[in-house]
């Protein structure tokens, strides 16, 4: 396909024939392209043939290994109801690894299962790096896809080696099993009928989560603006516009009371409007990026401007609804639009040279097979993105799940964050084709050549103050490709390093157990500090971000004043939030 055109106009008729060849392809191979894998396997594969030194040194390490584990498994059979001493420990596991972290893997035989596994992970782990001639992106695809292989014979992930679930069915008298297969054919019952999850059924939009009060505003054929009803008797002026990435319901940011950045926002004494995207379906299969932007910011600032004239607006953007946000913000900057008075990046990358483990899914092969089924479709499905996901953190989220549910007979309990992760959304097809290309593939953001209005648009225009959250745990937007807006604008920049993943590190609310962050501002204009030396220099915080953020965003508003109204006579308040969009399946 050529760049940034629709699917339907970019194939020819004899083109046709390979659309539906590889949409079909594309089903029975969930989605995965066979040629990115094949190049990555071939291209690793030879480059490691050819080099001789490198295969040396896999064998030495090889005997290494084994002359390690030998040692260890000397003195395990002396140390059978108790871990070997710490000069016997072949691999001690990271803090981050919890795989093994139970007491019961330094008892033998579990120890020597363990430490073995760990081995071999570390071999191939070597074996699929740093070889002469492989394209990086190839080698990280073969070595992630040596890690899921590895995966599935993990001492763990089997009863018969896992002491925990061997001791809890000792102990239980194998009543763990039972419950087990009853959650996972109660598992399989939900998923063929399109029942929702256990315990959803308490997770109702607008009963339990996102009843932040507030009225729709303006509604489009891609958006609804809710404006939220104050709870304080004075305001600052300057509103907050919130823009949500479109792959997800805007309501993560307003969960339940007490965890609702909101709600949190309007008691602080903040007028709050925030976007709830349309979840597509085949009728806006031809929606791009610039309906985005134009259906979405631009219409919802001219809103906000009628019903709260001449006040600048604090712009917050989160994930790709902060880059679709940075997108605006350049474009408004070379235009001589004022209407900022500030952005806020949430977990946001603007340059995608580095976009982490989620760049193993972007490469040519891999987005083609994508826009053929999506041609097909018409959207980008709610499953397949979950997939990927799925594969990134798959100890995480499958694996430990598999354990916990089918070995252990446990289920975890459903909260908020689960239930609103469970309610997914989908892409249509012209824009998730242009922004993994114009993004991912290309980084035309971050290169100066993303067009807006026919124009290309640059990042150094913006001079707005910057506050920008990355989190240390982050799949998705690795906080070090967030950093990277530090020599991309030279604005004033603060930036945080908060604890948590890519939504457990944004929804941390005061109160929040175990949180904490760093913090530290850029003046305007100042020198680059690249991320390690950041993290090294950046003071510490124990508590939530959200209070400093929120101290942030007064120290640049104006003194508080009456509320405005809900609505304007152009935009009459209409239906109550959430509105009806954030419904749809």
């Amino acid at each position: 396909m050529t760049d940034n055109v629709a699917p339907e106009t970019a194939f020819s008729s004899t083109a046709v024939l390979d659309q539906q060849f590889h949409a079909a392809l594309a089903k029975m191979t969930s989605s995965l392209s066979i040629g990115s894998a094949a190049l990555a396997g071939v291209d690793w594969g030879i480059h490691l043939a050819v080099s001789p030194g490198k295969r040396i040194e896999l064998a030495m390490l090889a005997m290494r290994q084994s002359a390690q584990l030998l040692r260890y498994v000397m003195q395990s059979p002396w140390h059978r109801f108790g871990a070997p001493d710490d000069n016997g420990q072949v691999l001690p596991l990271p803090v981050t690894d919890r795989r093994f972290a139970d007491p019961a893997w330094q008892q033998w035989p579990f120890n020597l299962l363990h430490q073995s596994f760990l081995l071999n992970e570390q071999w191939w782990s070597e074996a699929t790096s740093n070889v002469w001639g492989v394209e990086r992106h190839h080698a990280d695809v073969v070595g992630f896809a040596a890690r899921q292989w590895l995966d599935i014979f993990s001492p763990g992930n089997q009863l018969a080696t896992n002491p925990e679930v061997l001791h809890k069915t000792i102990e239980e008298r194998g009543a763990n099993l039972l419950r087990g297969l009853h959650n996972e054919l109660d598992n399989t019952a939900r998923l063929l009928s399109g029942t929702p999850a256990a315990g959803l059924e308490n997770f109702t939009v607008g009963q339990q989560l996102a009843v932040t009060p507030g009225k729709v505003v303006l509604k489009n054929q891609l958006i609804e603006l809710m404006q939220y009803t104050p709870t304080t008797s004075k305001v600052h002026p300057e509103p907050i516009f919130i823009v949500p990435a479109w792959i997800m319901k805007y309501y993560i940011l307003d969960l339940s009371p007490h965890n609702s950045m909101i709600k949190y926002l309007v008691d602080q004494g903040h007028t709050v409007f925030c976007l709830s995207w349309k979840n597509p379906g085949p009728d806006e299969r031809n929606l791009g990026m610039d309906d985005y932007l134009q259906q979405g910011i631009v219409a919802a600032l001219g809103a906000i401007g009628d019903i709260v004239p001449k006040q600048a607006v604090h712009a917050v953007g989160y994930c790709l609804g902060g880059t679709l946000l940075s997108i605006a913000a350049a474009a408004m900057a070379r235009d001589g639009d004022t209407r900022l008075a500030s952005m806020t990046l949430l977990a946001a990358q603007t340059d995608f040279a580095e976009p982490g483990e989620l760049g193993l899914f972007i490469d040519d092969s891999q987005v083609s097979l994508l826009e053929a089924q999506m041609q097909e479709a018409g959207s980008l499905s709610a499953g397949q993105m979950a997939g990927a996901f799925q594969m990134l953190r798959s100890y995480d989220l499958l694996w430990s799940q598999l354990i916990k549910q089918a070995l252990m007979g446990e289920r975890d309990q459903m909260n908020d964050l689960m239930a609103w992760n469970a309610d997914a959304t989908r892409m249509p097809a012209r824009m998730h084709s242009e922004y993994l290309r114009r993004l991912f593939l290309h980084d035309d953001l971050s290169q100066g050549r993303y067009p807006v209005a026919g124009r290309p648009i640059a990042l150094s225009d913006i001079d707005l103050p910057l506050f920008m959250v990355g989190t240390v745990t982050d799949h998705v937007a690795p906080w070090r490709s967030v950093h990277k807006m530090h020599y991309l604008s030279p604005a004033e920049i603060t930036f945080v390093l908060t604890s948590g993943g890519h939504n457990a590190g944004i929804v941390s609310e005061p109160g929040h157990p175990h949180r904490h962050y760093q913090m530290l501002t850029r003046a305007a204009g100042g020198n680059y500090v690249a991320p390690d030396q950041w993290q090294a220099e950046a003071p510490s915080f124990e508590g939530s971000w959200w209070t400093a953020w929120q101290q942030w965003l007064a120290q640049r508003s104006s003194p508080p004043h009456k509320p405005p109204q809900l609505g304007s006579k152009r935009y009459p308040a209409s239906a109550d939030a959430p509105g009806s969009y954030v419904l749809e399946k």
